[in-house]
């Protein structure tokens, strides 16, 4: 009985953060999404979460800018929607690590050897690389 428990555990606190209908990126990531007809507009809620390109008129690119979540809605040329989804903007699951020394963070890419990102925290000046301590 106690494995069943810890099972159901684990499971009802593993956190949902995408269902099946949304469009999940990470952030600094690209996902390319295939439209059933053709699109004319495109209108993302929170531009600064994520940036969408329109490769050509039924293939567009989310770009992941900044953790969060918004919509992604899109119409054809007579003004009906053809996709209306979540943006969901997560961390990277794996290759990064980030380091908080009071109110400084610093973040490491590491694939194999941890290296300085250098694309600076959002209202941060830019860092030069530098190698993991």
């Amino acid at each position: 009985m106690r494995p069943l428990l810890l099972a159901f555990a684990v499971i009802a606190c593993t956190p949902n953060w995408a269902s099946a209908a949304d469009v999940a990126v990470s952030i600094d990531q690209a996902a390319r999404i295939t439209l059933a007809h053709p699109a004319r507009d495109i209108i993302v809620g929170n531009p600064g979460i994520a940036d969408v390109t329109l490769l050509d008129a039924r293939h567009l690119i989310v770009t992941g800018k900044s953790y969060g979540v918004t919509n992604l809605l899109v119409t054809d040329q007579a003004g009906r929607t053809i996709l209306n989804r979540q943006l969901v903007v997560a961390g990277p699951t794996y290759g990064q690590v980030s380091l908080h020394r009071g109110v400084d963070v610093a973040d490491y890419a590491c694939s194999p050897r941890c290296e300085r990102s250098a694309t600076p925290a959002p209202g941060s000046a830019s860092p030069a690389p530098q190698p993991a301590p």
